[in-house]
């Protein structure tokens, strides 16, 4: 059904494009950063390959691909509503990188935050540096989360068959370099690397001696925005040719800003993975230990922690266990009493993210007898889950003082009320849950908004 258009709103009207993930999703958003419709106007979901060796990668062109034809579908939504565009603002998820050749198109596959494969990459690097002092510079730890780990696994385990790279980037450069023919990448994008200088916002020596890469091998770093859409997207969508598209920014950023959790309020979002965060107009920030700490733009930073296994455990759980439909799974969950399920829960399908204890990527149930059922180690899981969510609203709060509000979000929060009740009784306060439900592609067109003097 087409949206219409309520007489209140009004433009500019802002193109959101976020590439998470597990999908692309678009949206329209209008001069107060309100959707044109309910969910999103366009998307598309996508799956990473895990390998059995810790790795988690997938075809970086295919998801360029991909968020071209989300885009095509958010193009005609917009076209049937009526609405202007007047700029692009872009998310993308952090910390994923693929070798990108001269003509742009992908020579490796896109490896994501969650693979693992760097681990003893990471600890080669912690051997050779003063990890601490990495850290207050970039605000990334070494581990094998990060690209700067990731290249020196594929330097060490490909050799000489390393396809030759003219660029190393994100999907969000990639996406860049499809439509607009430029190597760039934003500053908040490169944060997310391990491989930039906070407070320079450039790309840190040490760090690109140690991973054994150039600056040259590294897009150019800057806010600007691309103009000039290159054909055949020019002609394809001639709406969105002339404007500014803004460089894609960290997602987790844009999250928190689009759900407010700025300054005094911590961010709690529960997507496929789960994070803790403060976003502060604070370019000078002191980096915390035992928290990161990445940039939105040249003046704001975002600090906190992030847990790899969150909606993901969750799907998993679902999938594996046959768990009952969604209503009597949540009234059965509500209706449980912490701990009353007796069961021991390491929650770790995926690669866990720093500065958490390094480990496999193996989870854990112990306590199991011949009365417990998939619901009872559902509740067990959810928890385990919650009990790590808590510990990281402790270490922010430790490092940047009491918050006023814990503002809650992500679509594994929205489904699941029992969920939500769970961390809150772990954090030991009640949560806000956030009332935008895409609260990434909000924040890129606030960000957007802002950029263009509106």
């Amino acid at each position: 059904m087409t949206p219409s258009l309520p007489p209140a709103r009004r433009g500019p009207w802002i193109l959101a494009l976020d590439v998470g993930s597990s999908s692309v999703r678009a949206q329209w958003m209008d001069a107060a950063g309100a959707p044109l419709a309910d969910g999103v106007v366009a998307r598309a979901e996508y799956a990473w390959r895990a390998t059995p060796d810790g790795g988690m990668k997938t075809d970086a062109d295919a998801l360029a691909d991909l968020c071209v034809r989300v885009i095509d579908a958010a193009v005609q939504a917009g076209r049937a509503a009526g609405v202007a565009a007047a700029a692009v603002g872009m998310a993308a998820f952090w910390h994923g990188v693929a070798g990108i050749g001269a003509d742009g198109r992908a020579v490796t596959p896109l490896y994501g935050w969650g693979d693992g494969r760097a681990r003893e990459a990471a600890d080669a690097l912690r051997s050779r540096l003063d990890e601490a002092a990495v850290h207050r510079r970039t605000g990334c730890f070494l581990h094998e989360l990060y690209p700067a780990a990731k290249l020196v696994w594929l330097r060490g385990s490909a050799g000489d068959s390393l396809p030759p790279s003219a660029t190393w980037a994100s999907i969000g450069e990639i996406l860049g370099f499809r439509l607009f023919g430029e190597r760039r990448t934003s500053v908040s994008m490169a944060s997310g690397t391990g491989l930039l200088d906070l407070y320079r916002q450039g790309w840190d020596g040490e760090m690109l001696d140690a991973a054994g890469v150039s600056a040259d091998a590294l897009p150019p770093i800057g806010d600007a925005p691309f103009t000039g859409l290159r054909e055949p997207f020019a002609a394809r969508w001639p709406e969105l040719a002339a404007i500014p598209w803004f460089p894609a920014l960290g997602d987790g950023a844009c999250a928190s800003l689009g759900m407010g959790a700025v300054g005094r309020r911590i961010g709690l979002t529960v997507g496929t993975s789960a994070a803790v965060r403060v976003l502060r107009d604070d370019a000078d920030v002191v980096v915390p230990d035992g928290l990161w700490c990445y940039r939105l733009d040249a003046r704001r930073t975002v600090c906190g922690r992030a847990l790899s296994n969150g909606g993901n455990g969750f799907a998993w759980l679902a999938r594996t266990l046959r768990l009952p439909p969604p209503d009597e799974l949540e009234a059965r969950l509500a209706a449980m009493e912490t701990g009353a399920h007796g069961l021991t829960v390491i929650p770790r399908l995926v690669a866990e993210r720093p500065p958490r204890p390094v480990g496999r990527e193996t989870a854990e149930i112990a306590g199991l007898t011949a009365a417990t059922g998939p619901v009872e180690i559902a509740r067990a899981w959810l928890e385990a889950s919650a009990r790590a969510m808590a510990e990281a609203v402790g270490a922010v709060e430790a490092a940047f003082g009491p918050v006023d509000e814990v503002v809650a979000g992500g679509g594994a929060l929205h489904a699941s009320p029992a969920w939500t009740r769970i961390i809150a009784g772990a954090i030991g306060r009640p949560l806000r849950l956030s009332p935008h439900h895409e609260a990434t592609l909000r924040g890129a067109a606030l960000v957007a908004l802002e950029r263009i003097g509106a």
